[in-house]
């Protein structure tokens, strides 16, 4: 299994925890149908929608 970090990309994320779909959409995060997913990290992500990184990790259980 892939360690999850902040710089892990969402679509990394979701394959390895495909749980963290329910985490992201408490956010308000779409990601799921995300073309961007692919090659967005978590960071540019959590900056991208204006959620503090480290809220966001704790909620998907990952390390920065």
């Amino acid at each position: 299994m892939v360690e999850l970090t902040a710089d892990s990309t969402i679509y990394d994320l979701l394959q390895a925890k495909p749980q963290a779909t329910e985490a992201l959409f408490k956010f308000g995060m779409g990601c799921v149908g995300c073309a961007i997913a692919r090659g967005e990290t978590i960071r540019e992500a959590a900056e991208a929608h204006g959620i503090p990184l480290p809220e966001l990790l704790k909620a998907l259980d990952i390390k920065e």
